[in-house]
């Protein structure tokens, strides 16, 4: 079986990671192709993954649609020289159109159900569309439902090991307490229009916390000036080490507040989108607290940080939900195979 995995966002990395080497350990033919968005291509290289770079991460919907465009056009190629017998990405824009053209198997990941452009162009021409049993929309007979989360592709305990060494790399003690602050760019197709924390905010929720202990920022976008010296100076192969020994993770990306939640570590999502995934691992798991504005959310923060139980009480609603949840990686690599062969 020859597969394309087409990589357009760091955490897409970490999802197809085992996957990836698990086909190639079947004896698959697998080649990774990536759009240079944040850290994605930093990511495959410290992986040791080969890799072909078809285009870079646009602004604002006129340069998302240049760059889909640019992209389709070289992996358009690449697909048919190499003879692919499926393509797969997560969101999927980017391969569905190559797929149709080519006539080979596109295959779907995502969770995103707000996504709403991307999905309109996308959804009506992939072959499969796989999805959380927490999706909420009901996208018909392409739909694939799995009994998990997708940062279970790779925070699942079968594949993920916390690294106390991570610590030290970021300038830490092994029980120093500390917390991880994420800020995102808003710059995805989804995001147009939206904003996110004003500065002023971001400033107070980093100096509240720097009461409690040592704070990490992860940041798409820059920062202001006051919090350059907060900023996480490490390797992004080492980002879900940091969060699992954190105390709390605070952050307006869903990505990163979920992956804080599986880890166990109290999570909290500061954004107005909804999302089916995030509202199960809330409603159901309370792994995860969400707000749609800043102010509300800092004060909740600032109060969870007093409670010196908070980490041990996340970590046995983790355990709950890992008892009643898939290993996604696993399931994935069978689905493929079975689809395709």
């Amino acid at each position: 079986m020859k597969i394309i995995i087409d990589i357009s966002h760091p955490a897409h990395v970490h999802f197809f990671r085992y996957a990836y080497e698990i086909w190639q350990e079947h004896g698959h033919q697998v080649k990774l192709v990536a759009r240079d968005k944040d850290v994605t291509l930093k990511l495959l290289d410290d992986y040791n993954y080969p890799y072909e770079v078809l285009s870079k991460q646009g602004s604002g919907l006129t340069g998302l649609s240049i760059e889909l465009l640019t992209h389709a056009k070289k992996l358009y190629k690449l697909a048919k020289d190499f003879k692919a017998d499926v393509i797969m990405e997560i969101g999927g824009t980017f391969i569905v159109h190559v797929c149709k053209l080519l006539r080979i198997k596109g295959i779907v990941f995502t969770d995103t159900e707000h996504a709403r452009l991307s999905n309109a162009i996308t959804f009506p021409f992939a072959t499969k569309i796989c999805t959380p049993t927490s999706y909420m929309d009901n996208l018909g007979t392409k739909q694939v439902r799995y009994n998990g989360f997708q940062e279970l592709a790779y925070l699942h305990p079968n594949y993920f090991i916390p690294n106390p060494e991570s610590l030290t790399a970021s300038g830490l003690q092994k029980d120093e307490k500390f917390y991880v602050v994420r800020f995102v760019s808003w710059g995805a197709s989804h995001d147009v229009g939206k904003v996110g924390l004003t500065s002023e905010e971001k400033i107070r929720l980093v100096k509240g916390l720097s009461r409690h202990g040592k704070v990490l920022i992860a940041s798409e976008g820059e920062l202001p000036s006051e919090l350059e010296p907060f900023k996480v100076r490490i390797s992004p192969t080492k980002i879900h080490d940091l969060m699992y020994y954190a105390q709390m993770y605070v952050g307006e990306g869903a990505t990163m507040a979920s992956e804080a939640a599986i880890l166990g570590t109290p999570s909290v999502y500061i954004n107005p989108l909804i999302l089916g995934y995030l509202n199960e691992i809330n409603n159901k798991y309370h792994l995860l607290l969400q707000f749609s504005k800043g102010e509300p959310a800092i004060t909740k923060v600032l109060e969870l940080a007093e409670n010196q139980n908070l980490k041990n009480e996340f970590r046995t609603r983790h355990d709950l939900m890992l008892n009643e949840k898939i290993d996604v990686t696993a399931w994935m690599v069978d689905f493929i195979e079975s689809l395709v062969e």
